[in-house]
């Protein structure tokens, strides 16, 4: 079997997901199907907004499903009709066994990180908000337990010292692209000889977690050491960003998200989340064992800006201070 007889559906949402989907369409494979999210509102007013892969579905005419539930009964018929050789799913949604079962070359799955660490919903956050040095892309094989499935191809991707997550995002969407398509003709030429996870450890202790970000996961302690605040900023910027509340003297608490900033190494300053500013052009912030140099920040209703474009207009209390 070449790649144009080899029937490919693919699943995924993000923008994330369709750089493997442009990848094996201009490459010539065979993308009898697309599954996405359904259309939801968004943005201002509301509007009924598509995923970016549905745009590029519908952008080069391949067939499309966004089904509510994966067991429906509707849908699961539909997606027998495409009578997939193989499927293909980068960023959508925990599958039912009903679905990564269907083809008879089975589902693999793009994840962001070097499996088996960092499983879960958010592993380029956590990678670079646990101070990683690299991390990387895997493909492997669908199985009940959610990322535990055989190990097909990796590949790894340093993390520099000042990257963050929207940098590190973009390079492995594109290094995930190609694994994507090395993956799919390793199963074309029969050579995917996959590798339980469980022989890449000893202990599940030592593995690491990526669960879902929220809210209060975001929020910035100030009593933490410098390393980790620098890396905790980084890891969520610029979504969906570092967050503090800002006191000062007769005003009202604002939130405040900051996207980018460096560390300052010191011994004996003020109390944690102190502010330290020359009012025009700096921005430092109290840490244990030194300060957070603030460099980009957005208050509420405003768009996020350097710190000395910010002090043009807004100057801080003596006594104002981060929580």
């Amino acid at each position: 079997m070449n790649k144009k007889d080899l029937r490919i559906v693919f699943m995924g949402t993000p923008d994330f997901a369709v750089e493997s989907l442009r990848k094996l369409v201009e490459n010539g494979y065979n993308v009898v199907g697309v599954i996405t999210m359904p259309d939801k509102p968004g943005g201002r007013g509301h509007k009924i907004q598509y995923s970016a892969v549905k745009k590029y579905a519908l952008e080069h005419d391949l067939p499309l499903l966004q089904p509510e539930k994966l067991k429906d009964e509707v849908f699961l018929n539909d997606l027998k009709v495409w009578n997939a050789d193989l499927q293909i799913v980068v960023a959508f949604r925990m599958l039912p066994e009903v679905v990564w079962d269907m083809p008879r070359l089975g589902t693999f799955n793009l994840h962001g990180s070097l499996l088996p660490q960092y499983r879960g919903a958010a592993p380029i956050n956590w990678a670079i908000i646990n101070g990683e040095k690299e991390t990387g892309v895997t493909t492997f094989f669908l199985t009940h337990e959610i990322d535990t499935g055989k190990i097909i191809l990796s590949e790894k991707l340093e993390i520099g010292e000042k990257d963050n997550a929207g940098k590190i995002h973009d390079e492995l969407m594109h290094i995930g692209a190609e694994l994507v398509r090395r993956t799919v003709d390793l199963i074309l030429e029969d050579k995917a000889d996959a590798v339980a996870q469980e022989q890449l450890f000893v202990d599940g202790k030592e593995l690491k977690a990526a669960p879902k970000i929220f809210k209060e996961t975001c929020r910035i302690d100030w009593n933490k050491p410098v390393d980790e605040i620098y890396n905790l900023i980084r890891g969520l910027s610029p979504y969906p960003a570092a967050w503090t509340e800002l006191h000062e003297a007769g005003k009202e608490v604002q939130t405040v998200k900051i996207y980018v900033s460096e560390k300052i190494k010191s011994e004996g300053q003020s109390p944690a989340g102190n502010l330290r500013t020359d009012n025009k052009s700096y921005l430092h912030v109290a840490c244990p064992d030194g300060y957070i140099n603030v460099t980009e920040i957005q208050f509420p209703g405003k768009r996020a800006m350097k710190t000395d474009e910010l002090l043009r207009g807004y100057k801080f209390g003596e006594n104002a201070y981060f929580i």
